[in-house]
């Protein structure tokens, strides 16, 4: 029985031992050379995805890089279409005020209405069409590409260059931009420090045009709309008399030669492809303007809700992030560039004194804004010394 033990026992561990050596057997060795580059190439590939400051937001953005890169170039390549939209919406919009509303307005309103829709849609033209063309063609700025005593808050990894407070690289335009807020398609440019102003200006009195055009006009829609919507009815009641007698259908007798016999006849229309194309206009300026009204109106809000707070786009989620941030810590954070929500608004506008709220802000200005864009120390609107 003691002997049978034993012989079980060493039969299972030889069974055991050539269990252990029969994958070692069948495994191929790889020459030594070849060990080395698999082994570097799986080193390089961890390194691509992971450091140690690894994140979520950094596994996203590299997931969804070809994604961003594609907009980037739809939008760069796509910018000039856009503006020419613009151009020709707007160009639409005046030509119907011009050439159908305004002769309806000079034979119809009192001098005193007259005058106020002249002067009111000139003002808001000329500052719709200023503001616009100086959003366009201003650079928003750039940091400099040189060395210089500025002080920086971090580096561009794609410029390779220092990064002043505020400024933040734009992938469209492939360079850096002083205090960015976005970049625009419909302006075909980035919204920085130079040009800022000029964008919530033009969003501004693009709002009030499309708010006085849909104000102003909604009569005039909903009178368009039911002669349309009677247009229609005329045009499927139509009737006329059916065509009698050879003779008339081929064209060889005269009508009155054919005494009781009755030939085709119908009263004009009562309405022209003029009125059509009036009313038609009518309805498509209502619908437009009104549309405009109602999304940049929103977008013209926002921004001015940035304004009050002193921030941008971009500077409204990074500060998100960092007031999340710093509350878990039981800190309050502040953000450096808010001076007062009025302050905050003559900054923006460039208001010194009383008369500019009029000259730079109610008329066209095309002054500079304050500073340079690299640094931010507007101590004088800190402490509110203008009187105003």
């Amino acid at each position: 029985m003691h002997s049978r033990r034993q012989v079980f026992s060493s039969v299972m561990r030889l069974f055991l031992r050539w269990f252990r050596l029969c994958p070692r057997r069948g495994r191929v060795r790889l020459p030594r050379r070849l060990r080395e580059l698999w082994g570097y190439s799986r080193l390089l590939l961890k390194s691509l995805y992971f450091n140690t400051l690894t994140n979520s937001d950094v596994v996203m953005d590299c997931l969804f890089e070809p994604v961003f890169w594609m907009v980037d170039h739809l939008t760069r390549w796509f910018g000039v279409v856009f503006v020419c939209l613009v151009v020709v919406l707007t160009s639409s919009i005046l030509f119907i005020a011009y050439f159908c509303l305004l002769p309806m307005v000079l034979h119809t309103y009192s001098t005193a209405w007259i005058v106020w829709h002249v002067c009111y849609g000139h003002w808001n033209l000329v500052m719709i069409v200023f503001h616009y063309y100086k959003a366009t063609k201003t650079s928003p700025g750039h940091p400099p590409q040189m060395k210089t005593d500025v002080p920086a808050v971090s580096i561009c990894k794609k410029c390779i260059i220092p990064k002043p407070a505020r400024t933040h690289h734009c992938g469209i335009c492939n360079t850096c931009i002083l205090k960015m807020d976005h970049h625009c398609p419909w302006l075909n440019n980035c919204v920085g420090h130079f040009n800022h102003r000029y964008f919530f200006s033009f969003c501004l009195y693009m709002t009030l045009g499309c708010v006085y055009c849909s104000i102003s006009g909604r009569n005039m829609f909903i009178d368009a709309y039911n002669a349309i919507e009677h247009f229609k009815s005329l045009d499927v009641e139509k009737q006329g008399v059916p065509v009698t007698g050879v003779g008339l259908l081929i064209g060889i007798l005269p009508p009155g030669s054919m005494t009781g016999q009755s030939y085709y006849q119908t009263s004009p229309p009562p309405f022209t492809f003029r009125d059509k194309m009036f009313h038609k206009s009518i309805i498509y300026m209502w619908v437009l303007t009104s549309t405009v009204a109602l999304a940049l109106g929103g977008l013209t809000l926002w921004h001015a809700v940035l304004i009050s707070r002193g921030e941008t786009s971009i500077e409204r989620h990074i500060n998100g992030k960092e007031t999340r941030r710093m509350q878990k810590k039981g800190k309050v954070f502040r953000n450096p560039f808010n001076y007062g929500r009025l302050n905050n608004w003559k900054v923006f506008f460039g208001v010194e004194k009383r008369s500019h709220w009029l000259t730079r802000v109610l008329l066209p200005s095309g002054h500079a804004p304050y500073g340079d864009g690299l640094t931010w120390d507007f101590y004088p609107h800190k402490k509110d010394m203008m009187a105003i």
